[in-house]
């Protein structure tokens, strides 16, 4: 298991667990201010904290399919059956830290992504945690983007050098979804 450590996201707004090896991109690039984004040294696995509008037309039970579809579009995954949900599981309350959620929901699927507009497709497995809070106006997004097969022909291809970060595993991302907690809520205002 990674070195892990406690995170402050959105200005201190909220918190969560990660591996210390995850690099903010926020330092390197411009990210939405509704996004936390966190690379992995050496690996092209990301985690990305979101915070999005409350989706009220959808039901729980089909609202982490539906932020599925839509990250699904972003990556252009969504064509010729490049993306597929696998399972969709409600995580329990009492396992997490964030007890004002109404539900919380957890998606594993497979989505087709190619980078910076490349021919090669690379697949990845997105782990996705969703969590409703309706007397927010806000659904909190968790993805944990795992790649698992680089095509030869992606600038990502042999990026892992020895004496590279071990790679993130479940476990680190169900830490991170367990420990993910509000410390100031005016940041849904």
């Amino acid at each position: 298991m990674n070195g892990m450590g406690a995170r402050m996201l959105f200005g201190g707004a909220l918190s969560a667990t990660m591996p210390q090896s995850a690099r903010d991109i926020s330092e390197l690039r411009e990210i939405p201010d509704n996004q936390e984004v966190f690379a992995h040294s050496s690996t092209d696995q990301s985690f990305i904290v979101e915070l999005l509008e409350y989706q009220g037309h959808v039901a729980d039970s089909d609202a982490a399919r539906y932020h599925f579809e839509d990250v699904a579009g972003s990556n252009e995954a969504a064509a010729h059956g490049a993306s597929e949900v696998r399972a969709v599981e409600l995580i329990p309350k009492d396992l997490l830290a964030m007890t004002e959620c109404s539900s919380a929901w957890l998606l594993t699927g497979t989505q087709q992504v190619s980078k910076f507009n490349e021919e090669a497709r690379n697949t990845v497995n997105i782990h996705l945690g969703l969590f409703r809070l309706p007397q927010f106006a806000t659904d909190i997004l968790v993805t944990f983007n795992d790649p698992i097969i680089i095509s030869t022909l992606s600038s990502s291809a042999g990026v892992a050098a020895p004496g590279a970060v071990a790679p993130w595993t479940m476990q680190d991302f169900q830490q991170l979804l367990r420990s993910l907690k509000i410390l100031d809520a005016g940041v849904f205002g």
